[in-house]
């Protein structure tokens, strides 16, 4: 068994649904100081985090694996073929949750740090670990923390790799070089409620929202660019209405905003709540910025990733930005260039969450090839 799968079963053992950690954090550290890291727990509330950092002999870039130990719910264990908190083997896979989601990808940047700093004991620059409990959940006490701190010292970050599922199809056919912005719109429309054989004593608030609320469907928000689709509108959820016979004078709608860097939140808003008033519309509404856009669409971490994974799994890799958001979202404020990479997705927040086992060293690989572009010979910074 290797290293890395083993690891991978030992996390995938320790039940660590958000925000719980489940001892995955220490398991880390102590495997981390064995090689020299500096640990330091960061946490806030009810959130672990922590921040690692190792020095190298000469000064130069801060190379940062980033990631999360936390995982969604298993959901209904009767529908699980393995148990979900029992790493299993099984047909070439690896079962468990967070097998994908990204208890393998911890294991492997682990196991490619190890190797790396055995081989190169004298690298240049700085090697460091940041890892949260509080991914999948409301991201209030988590990276976004540990990034306000970071900053706080001037703590420079310059190259973060983010153990993501970024496969599509096979291992290594896709990274993230970027992500789309989330922004979140919370309505309430307001009518008069009333008896629906009266409809001249009430004002129906579903009946008079209908135009606006086509209009923000089909608004052009932009055209997108190179790196990012046109920024999308969806409404989620809509609710209202009381009974058969009472027209509803209340009316909530929540919907989403994932737009491209060719736009911002605060134009967003203010294109949302124009259409609004254009209808006369009386109503409250609040915002929740779940995730600014970035984007790293050139540097050294983009070749180094590129050509790591051509090396290893002989194919070349497609930079995309579509997906849902990431701590990279946080990460990026530092300036740091950041890339995601890690197994296939297809089965991340499923029942049956599962991964190749073939994929684990690949992934290994790949993390360590990085490490050798941008933290050895003259030219790495």
């Amino acid at each position: 068994m290797s290293e890395t799968l083993a690891l991978s079963k030992d996390l995938i053992n320790r039940p660590s649904v958000t925000p719980e950690d489940a001892g995955c954090q220490q398991m880390m550290m102590e495997y981390l100081q064995a090689l020299g890291f500096d640990n330091e727990i960061m946490n806030f509330e009810d959130t672990s985090n922590f921040w690692s950092l190792r020095h190298g002999k000469t000064e130069g870039p801060v190379f940062v694996f980033a990631g999360h130990t936390d995982v969604v719910p298993a959901g209904p264990l009767e529908k699980w073929n393995t148990p979900p908190f029992e790493a299993t083997e099984k047909g070439g896979y690896l079962f468990g949750r967070g097998a994908a989601d990204m208890k393998s990808s911890l294991a492997a940047m682990l196991v490619a740090t190890k190797r790396f700093v055995n081989d190169y004991p004298n690298h240049n620059g700085s090697i460091g670990y940041l890892i949260t409990s509080d991914e999948e959940g409301p991201f209030i006490n988590g990276t976004v923390r540990v990034i306000e701190e970071l900053m706080k010292r001037n703590q420079p970050l310059d190259y973060c790799v983010v153990g993501e599922p970024s496969s599509s199809e096979q291992f290594g056919d896709v990274i993230k070089n970027g992500r789309r912005g989330s922004l979140t719109g919370f309505l309430n429309l307001k009518g008069t409620q009333g008896h629906v054989a009266y409809p001249h004593l009430a004002d129906n608030a579903i009946h008079k929202s209908l135009k606006a609320l086509d209009e923000l469907a089909h608004t052009e928000w932009d055209q997108g660019n190179d790196f990012f689709p046109a920024t999308s509108f969806q409404i989620a959820i809509i609710k209202a209405g009381t009974a058969g016979n009472v027209i509803p004078g209340e009316k909530y709608v929540e919907f989403n905003f994932r737009y491209s860097t060719e736009t911002t939140h605060e134009e967003l808003q203010q294109r949302v709540i124009a259409i609004l008033d254009k209808y006369n519309l009386e109503y409250d509404l609040d915002w929740k910025l779940n995730g600014e856009p970035f984007l790293t669409d050139h540097g050294h971490l983009l070749v180094a990733a590129r050509n790591a994974i051509k090396t290893v799994c002989q194919i070349d890799t497609a930079p995309l930005t579509t997906g849902g958001t990431s701590d990279g979202r946080f990460i990026a404020k530092t300036g740091a260039e950041i890339v995601e990479i890690g197994p296939i997705n297809k089965t991340i927040h499923q029942i049956n969450e599962s991964v190749k086992i073939e994929d684990l060293d690949k992934l290994t690989e790949v993390y360590y090839q990085i490490l050798v572009e941008l933290l050895t010979g003259p030219e790495t910074f």
